[in-house]
């Protein structure tokens, strides 16, 4: 199985402008995610795929890999697309599973992403994404937390920031489940998936993986004990600083 990782990094960010290249103990946010994703040789390649040309050029400082795209992408999967197309041009292959992983995850590893490419081993899956239980320690109600419920078979049956599933009576013992932005996708579910419209619940909740439900795009979710540390604003940028500063500064 021929995999690929495709890193979509923004600079115009609304919250964060630059923050794909914000100094996080000594080294872009950018750059720990990439040596982050290349542990494990897990991926035939692994590519930042960015419409910016200060990105590029700060991928290519550290000798890695950067495709620039467009920049009219609605999304970071329309990045991630296109680059898997420049990719396979440029390399000559064609790339069985593609993972995109968000360029604000500095603290992602192999042991988090090798279980996300073996549920591929199952030819019925085509798309993946992963889930990680919801503990006192996170607000459910918080729409930022982005809850998902799924079938016996761990299928995902619904994404929502709302509190689901609903506990009328106050009695069930029933576990939520967080989301954690890391996708991955057979290449034909990708491309797929790029050419559907904007469906109404994705617009209604601002949460795109719900158009892969509307379409029949069926998302089989990995339990994992990763928690996900998204850098969305420069407070988030102190907070990581603060709770992980021994663990990053050990791979810087």
């Amino acid at each position: 199985m021929t995999a690929i990782a495709i890193i979509p990094a923004r600079y115009a960010s609304t919250r964060f402008p630059g923050k794909p290249l914000a100094d996080l103990f000594g080294k872009p946010i950018i750059r720990h995610v990439y040596e982050r994703a290349s542990q494990g040789d897990l991926f035939r390649v692994v590519c930042v795929a960015s419409d910016d040309e200060r990105i590029a050029q700060s991928v290519l400082s550290f000798s890695g890999k950067c495709c620039l795209t467009s920049s009219d992408h609605a999304s970071g999967t329309d990045r991630v697309a296109e680059a898997t197309l420049v990719l396979e041009r440029e390399l000559g292959l064609q790339a069985d599973v593609i993972v995109n992983i968000q360029g604000d995850e500095p603290l992602i590893s192999s042991d988090v992403l090798k279980p996300l490419l073996d549920t591929f081993l199952d030819p019925n899956v085509k798309m993946a994404s992963l889930m990680t239980l919801i503990t006192d320690s996170v607000d459910p109600v918080d729409p930022n937390i982005v809850k998902v419920v799924v079938d016996q078979h761990r299928n995902a049956l619904y994404f929502s920031r709302s509190l689901i599933p609903f506990d009328r009576d106050r009695t069930a013992d029933i576990p939520r489940y967080r989301h954690i932005g890391v996708y991955a996708y057979r290449r034909e579910t990708l491309l797929r998936f790029v050419r559907l419209p904007v469906s109404s619940l994705e617009q209604s909740e601002k949460l795109e993986q719900l158009r892969a439900l509307e379409n029949g795009i069926p998302i089989r979710m990995i339990l994992t004990d990763y928690q996900g540390i998204g850098i969305d604003t420069p407070g988030d940028l102190a907070h990581v600083q603060a709770k992980f500063r021994d663990t990053l500064m050990r791979q810087s």
